[in-house]
């Protein structure tokens, strides 16, 4: 059985306080099987029974996880007292304690995983699970094959050790698609910039299994498929 209390319940599938649920429920906006019900301490199975608030059905889930294009000029943080961040661009309401998956750049766009679930961020993010990275630069230089090559072999970008190895997937122009595993700071406008070019934009394209939307625009979000969520969990040996 999964049993939990009706306030509760309110509490983690919507954005209402517990006193906020509380006094919904005393105000009868809350159905239980269909019946008004004005008990917040009325244990509901979770699983099992029809719980409508204001006209809305509401599930409860574990955990959440969202795929945001990261647009430009917002950090990755869950909060900023000056600029706007990925929680507020993503604007899902209704679910708490949601974080992004490791870090992008202010002005680095692309897949960005937000979740409430701890332990696969924790998992995706160890450098012993060598969770690939992709991403899409453009330089201000052409590249070549002479700095493709030292990437591939790791580069001094003034940390204590070399960056590890990188797979660059394709190179044409002024234009490189390389995966990493690491996720030092900076690190692959570091890593061109060790090699004699630099940065002008950059986009990740996927991490892990996890491939960005081609369908989604900047600041647009979805939901992951149960296939999607089920390879990171296989991926991260979860």
């Amino acid at each position: 059985m999964f049993i939990m209390r009706l306030d509760k319940f309110l509490c983690e599938t919507t954005a209402l306080s517990r006193s906020e649920a509380k006094k919904a429920i005393k105000n009868g906006e809350i159905k239980v099987n269909d019946y008004v019900v004005n008990k917040a301490e009325l244990n509901i199975n979770e699983k099992a029974d029809s719980i409508i608030f204001n006209g809305r059905s509401l599930r409860y889930e574990q955990y959440v996880y969202f795929m945001l294009y990261k647009p430009k000029d917002c950090v990755s943080a869950t909060n900023d007292n000056v600029s706007k961040t990925v929680i507020d661009v993503l604007n899902e309401k209704d679910y708490k304690d949601l974080f992004p998956v490791g870090r992008l750049d202010k002005d680095t766009t692309g897949l960005l995983l937000i979740t409430n679930d701890g332990d696969l961020s924790h998992r995706l993010l160890s450098p012993k699970k060598l969770v690939y990275k992709t991403y899409r630069a453009t330089c201000d230089k052409d590249i070549t094959k002479k700095m493709c090559d030292m990437l591939e072999e790791g580069v001094d970008i003034g940390d204590e050790t070399n960056t590890a190895p990188a797979r660059i997937l394709s190179f044409d122009k002024n234009v490189i698609e390389i995966s990493i595993t690491e996720g030092r700071f900076h690190e692959v406008k570091r890593m061109l910039h060790a090699v004699g070019n630099e940065v002008v934009e950059l986009e990740r394209l996927s991490m892990g299994t996890l491939e960005l939307d081609k369908s989604l625009k900047p600041g647009e979000h979805r939901r992951l498929s149960d296939e999607e969520v089920k390879k990171l969990n296989e991926l991260v040996g979860r």
